[in-house]
């Protein structure tokens, strides 16, 4: 017999203290709007983000443009020590 899968195939909020599953439009709403919380309580230098040094450069250019422009923050690191 084949073992359930534990993977999470749907996004998932957390409402009222428990997890309930949500549409994407929904959860990408809701982790805008913290991030905006975060940036409007403690300005830019409160939110950074992580990249990853086996990501394409593509990628990574994407990250540092969407740090920089959408959160206005230089806080990005691509781990490029690894």
């Amino acid at each position: 017999m084949k073992k359930p899968s534990r993977r999470i195939t749907e996004p998932l909020v957390r409402e009222h203290g428990a997890l309930r599953p949500a549409t994407w439009d929904e959860a990408l709403e809701r982790a805008a709007a913290g991030l905006e919380r975060a940036v409007a309580a403690g300005g830019p230098s409160a939110v950074g983000m992580f990249s990853c040094s086996k990501a394409t450069n593509e990628v990574n250019f994407l990250a540092q443009k969407f740090a920089r422009a959408v959160l206005a923050t230089n806080n990005i690191d691509s781990c490029n020590r690894t």
